[in-house]
């Protein structure tokens, strides 16, 4: 059973940096495509970002990109969301998933939820103004 544990909830203010990390442990699959993906309160779930595992490709949601950064390390199957000029809209539960390297659905499409077939509990994110 593939199990993904994030870690790096914090209160920060606006302007900060954080960073947040997924372990992935389990399963059947040598490496994972990973994505971060966030839910505010009373809003749906988005997209965040996405990092392939093989070449480290990687994707971001149009209201994070040039702030957020996520990056992998294969030794530790362990992949990281770096967010800088953290503003409060940032402010959410952020879930990282993954998808086995080689699925046809995340390559087709890597900022789908449908995409990934795994989930972590999510780890919260305040940021105050």
């Amino acid at each position: 059973q593939v199990r993904l544990v994030e870690s790096g909830a914090a209160l920060a203010q606006a302007g900060d940096s954080l960073r947040l990390s997924c372990a992935v442990s389990g399963g059947t699959e040598n490496t994972y495509a990973m994505g971060w993906f966030r839910q505010a309160p009373g809003k749906g779930r988005e997209f965040v970002a996405a990092v392939s595992w093989n070449i480290g490709r990687t994707y971001y949601g149009d209201t994070v990109k040039g702030r957020f950064s996520i990056s992998r390390d294969g030794a530790r199957n362990t992949v990281y969301l770096q967010m800088n000029r953290l503003k409060p809209e940032d402010m959410a539960l952020y879930y990282c998933a993954a998808a086995p390297a080689s699925s046809a659905r995340w390559l087709a499409n890597p900022s789908s939820q449908n995409s990934y077939d795994y989930w972590g509990q999510g780890t919260r994110v305040i940021v105050s103004s």
